[in-house]
């Protein structure tokens, strides 16, 4: 059972998967539950790239879509 007061929670859709959050969550919070360090990673808000100097003081909104993506170095 969840300990989330769901008066104050809001659905947010990150990289396809319906997830509640809370309201007034900032975006780098949830980058921050899919990757352990924020180098290499992109971040985009419906479909809009998010500077990483803004990810603190970008409120989500409910139904936002959040695309997280890490670069992965290959050949």
């Amino acid at each position: 059972m969840s300990t989330m007061d769901t008066t104050h929670v809001m659905t947010v859709f990150v990289n396809g998967e319906r997830r509640q959050v809370a309201a007034g969550t900032a975006l780098d919070t949830v980058v921050r539950t899919l990757t352990a360090s924020a180098s290499g990673v992109a971040a985009a808000l419906n479909e809009t790239v998010v500077p990483r100097a803004q990810w603190t003081s970008t409120a989500l909104s409910e139904g936002d879509r959040v695309e997280v993506l890490t670069a992965v170095q290959g050949g």
